[in-house]
């Protein structure tokens, strides 16, 4: 009879549970991360090369990004809006 419950789901208790999303919040966040990283270069050198029209288009892409990240809790808000004000004054 014993045996006739190895095949039902062993049961996790909640730390170990935590621990397995703590880490696929940390995966999703840093690729979240590496996201707005890349569209801040791609920003960074559109600005460099004094394009006006992709420049404001990339700045869009950057300030929506950073938005979705204050959000999903990734950012906080006055960091959000540092960078914002620091991406602006490069425009």
């Amino acid at each position: 009879m014993a045996d006739g419950k190895k095949d039902a789901k062993t049961k996790r208790p909640s730390a170990k549970k935590r621990d397995i999303q703590n880490e696929k919040r940390r995966q999703h966040n840093r690729a979240f991360k590496s996201r707005v990283k890349t569209a801040v270069r791609s920003f960074e050198k559109t600005a460099a090369e004094k394009n006006a029209e992709e420049t404001k288009t990339h700045l869009n892409i950057v300030y929506s990004l950073i938005d979705k990240g204050v959000k999903m809790g990734i950012f906080k808000l006055n960091q959000a809006s540092r960078l914002k004000s620091k991406f602006a004054g490069r425009a």
